[in-house]
């Protein structure tokens, strides 16, 4: 008697196929599922999200190989007795009905698959893309720069419109890399705090010169920076000041602070994070290079050819444009100037900055210790405002253990001061690294220390200067003699920690 051929259905009823199907099935349906509930609630996280468009579309493409290979396999068995007459290779006879039905399924299968798959691909990519993908899934190394960038001038940027920018070229570049940090996560082999600058960034005039137009940038700026007395009234102090950003950087005549970007400027750095600069060559309008060195750091000729020079852009002055960290007292100001916290709590700054400088191991340690620190001070020095402010107290509280979070993150051993900020020249160096007076050319020209050069002082209110008295250089809060004009600021304030007027970090 003749032996019947065995259906396809049958080839389907093993384990591997079996398998499989149960994996296509549940991927297909959970990827749906997801991508219904993303649509209608706006759900956003990033661990969702690697499942979503990676982990179930792997699962997905799995089944559906794991589905034609135990067939094949099964086939096979078949196949090896000889009375089964099943030939080496399937025959599509579409006049047999099972084969026609079997090929409708397996084309409709397959709209099904590339459109699911092709969803989960542009939605993959646009995820990978985004900033919950960036800041959210690296949760303990990237928890500083994604509570940084929520609160900086560019929280509506995505990290990949300056950290990648536009072009197949840097997306390739930045996808590379990616999988070194993959490997370092996997590994929990971060460094701690994360080290910078980072190495390899694309050009800042590929990326931040698409929302920013130097062109276009206008010649001054009045700016009044408030401060506030680290006393027991909390005493304002503000700078009116005229800063000449400068315009049209990009054409020969370029004047005020943007022109280091009209000219062409290289420099030596002295070390990895920027710090110092003993070598600077500038490119004059009648292409004439003119070099500057610091005479207390002089690199020989063979040490200029064999180093690195950077040309000057952006971020060498606008190194943290987003990931920005403010000192205690910085906080407290801006706290006070916009009456989120009430100034008339006594000795509320001092007693606010010496608590948030002081070491913690965690920041729950940290955010018990600033309350209870508060409480206690208050309670025994003012109970009157215990009594009297005791809701004020409590929001203002509230509020500092907000700057504590914001700016310390203990895990990561970092801190408002850990990353240099080289715009002003505060708590780092920053302009004075080459505005120091002291870098000179063969010929005599000195990079020059003068204020003036890039903001003129419009009027001071503070406690040594006479109300309505005209100011036209900054007046230091205690009087220090030549040492304001000898002295770099940052050497006083980089630690922020007391300043001589008695506490906190301001002026």
């Amino acid at each position: 008697m003749e032996q019947k051929k065995p259906t396809a259905y049958r080839y389907l009823m093993n384990p591997v196929s079996i398998t499989g199907i149960l994996l296509a099935l549940t991927a297909t349906i959970l990827i749906v599922a997801f991508l219904v509930l993303e649509a209608s609630s706006g759900l956003d996280n990033a661990y969702i999200g690697i499942f979503v468009y990676f982990a179930f579309p792997a699962m997905l493409i799995l089944g559906l190989i794991l589905i034609p290979a135990g067939s094949w396999r099964a086939r096979k068995k078949y196949r090896s007795d000889p009375e089964a007459g099943i030939p080496p290779l399937p025959r599509l006879d579409f006049n047999d009905p099972n084969k026609l039905r079997l090929a409708i399924f397996f084309i409709l299968a397959s709209v099904v698959f590339f459109l699911i798959v092709g969803i989960a691909a542009v939605k993959g990519y646009e995820f990978t893309e985004s900033t919950t993908f960036c800041g959210e899934l690296c949760h303990v190394p990237m928890e500083p720069e994604l509570t940084a960038w929520k609160n900086s001038p560019h929280a509506k940027v995505k990290c990949v419109e300056c950290h990648v920018g536009p072009g197949a070229e840097w997306y390739v570049k930045a996808k590379i890399s990616g999988l070194r940090q993959l490997w370092v996560m996997l590994n929990r082999s971060w460094p701690t705090p994360i080290q910078t600058p980072i190495e390899n960034l694309r050009p800042a005039r590929s990326t931040c010169e698409h929302c920013h137009w130097p062109e276009k940038f206008y010649a001054g700026r009045q700016k009044i920076f408030y401060h506030y007395a680290p006393n027991e009234d909390n005493t304002p102090r503000e700078i009116d000041m005229l800063i000449k950003i400068g315009g049209t950087p990009k054409t020969p005549n370029a004047m005020g602070i943007h022109w280091h970007i009209g000219r062409e400027v290289n420099y030596i750095a002295g070390d990895k994070k920027r710090l110092t600069i003993p070598y600077v060559a500038v490119k004059g309008a009648d292409g004439k290079i003119t070099e500057y060195m610091d005479p207390a750091k002089p690199l020989s000729r063979d040490q200029i050819a064999k180093s690195e020079q950077r040309l000057m852009d952006c971020i060498d002055c606008h190194n943290k444009p987003t990931h920005i960290y403010h000192s205690p007292g910085e906080e407290m100001d801006r706290h006070f100037a916009s009456n989120t916290i009430d100034r008339s709590i006594p000795y509320l700054k001092k007693v606010a900055v010496n608590l948030l400088e002081k070491p913690y191991r965690t920041s729950e340690e940290a955010v018990a210790a600033i309350e209870a620190g508060i409480n206690d001070y208050y309670a025994k020095n003012y109970p009157d405002v215990v009594r009297t402010q005791g809701p004020a107290l409590t929001r203002a509280i509230g509020e500092i253990k907000g700057i504590y979070k914001r700016n310390y993150f203990p895990r990561m051993k970092v801190s408002w001061n850990t990353y240099p900020n080289h715009i002003g020249h505060f708590y780092t160096p920053g302009c004075f690294r080459c505005h120091d007076g002291k870098h000179k050319s063969p010929e005599g020209k000195v990079i020059s220390k003068d204020c003036t050069i890039c903001h003129t002082m419009l009027g001071q209110i503070q406690e040594n200067v006479p109300k309505g008295k005209p100011v036209t250089e900054f007046v230091h809060p205690v009087d220090i003699g030549d040492e304001l004009n000898n002295t770099n600021c940052s050497e006083c304030h980089s630690a922020g920690g007391q300043d001589v007027a008695g506490g906190g970090n301001e002026q």
